[in-house]
């Protein structure tokens, strides 16, 4: 069976042009050299290396052997490198998931200052809604979280950062009937009109909607920018986050109205398991800071 040592050797002749000039780097004699190369060649059953006068030259299936020899040892050192790497902590990824909820800008920053800090690992961004952000922790999709709300659906050892209350503004277009219509808003008339809605991205455990009264008609959308979209024509009402509604109702393309039972603020959080915090997760818990840094930046 080949050995790696025989990989190295072979790769090291088609390099350098002759057993001499290999012998002597390796610090061997020439015939020595020479003698394991037709030990290798009867192995394989083929011919390596055509011998000329002062040099050798790789055959057709000598070159394909170089060529194969050459991969198979950067493959071997890659796999060294790595596992010195995961002994240390190092891991070759980091899958982060983002609720729809947080601020889209953040992202980009924070994409863009992960690749000028590590260049040897992957970041992988997810958007979740809701439970989905649960769900992609629960399941291995990801090792970290970011924004997600309510109480924790799933089991596991989650470490949590707070970032403080989710506000949420009700909203109608200018040109909805409800526009007009007397504050505070009774749930018996909001029922009239289909609530706006996210679509929850968790396939296993319960889903959440944005808001909904009972027997009203649902408008399920997957993310912010298509509610906003419905929102503006008039399409139906429901809740937004206030840090995501803002520009639109100081434009005038939406109005917030008072309802009768509004809905509460959302606690908001950074969660990730706490069996292992590897050192490109502390690197971005330390990114993302304590509760003040995290409300400001994301949800404010």
């Amino acid at each position: 069976m080949l050995s790696i040592e025989s990989l190295q050797l072979i790769e090291l002749i088609a390099r350098t042009g002759s057993f001499t000039a290999a012998a002597r780097t390796l610090h061997r004699v020439p015939s020595a050299v020479s003698y394991a190369v037709r030990n290798i060649e009867e192995e394989l059953g083929v011919v390596l290396f055509r011998r000329l006068h002062r040099n050798v030259v790789p055959t057709e299936a000598g070159q394909h052997f170089v060529n194969e020899a050459r991969g198979v040892l950067n493959k071997i050192e890659e796999i060294r490198r790595e596992t010195l790497r995961v002994a240390n902590g190092w891991q070759p990824s980091l899958s982060i998931a983002l609720d729809n909820i947080v601020s889209s800008h953040r992202i980009n920053a924070l994409m863009a200052d992960f690749y000028r800090h590590f260049d040897n690992v992957e970041l992988i961004v997810r958007i979740e809604v809701f439970n989905g952000v649960w769900e992609a922790l629960a399941t291995g999709r990801a090792d970290i979280a970011i924004g997600a709300t309510t109480a924790v659906p799933v089991g596991g050892e989650f470490c949590f950062r707070d970032m403080g209350a989710i506000e949420w503004a009700f909203l109608v277009s200018p040109n909805h009937p409800l526009a007009a219509a007397q504050s505070p808003l009774t749930n018996e008339v909001l029922a009239t009109f289909p609530a706006i809605c996210l679509e929850d991205t968790s396939r296993e455990i319960p889903r959440r909607d944005t808001w909904l009264l009972p027997g009203q008609r649902r408008l399920v959308v997957p993310d912010w920018q298509r509610a906003i979209n419905c929102f503006v024509e008039g399409l139906g009402v429901g809740y937004m986050p206030v840090h995501l509604a803002r520009p639109f109702v100081e434009s005038g393309r939406l109005i917030e109205k008072a309802i009768a039972h509004p809905k509460t603020p959302s606690p908001c959080c950074v969660a990730w398991y706490g069996q292992k915090t590897p050192p490109v997760l502390r690197w971005v818990l330390d990114y993302l800071g304590e509760t003040e840094k995290l409300h400001a930046e994301w949800i404010s």
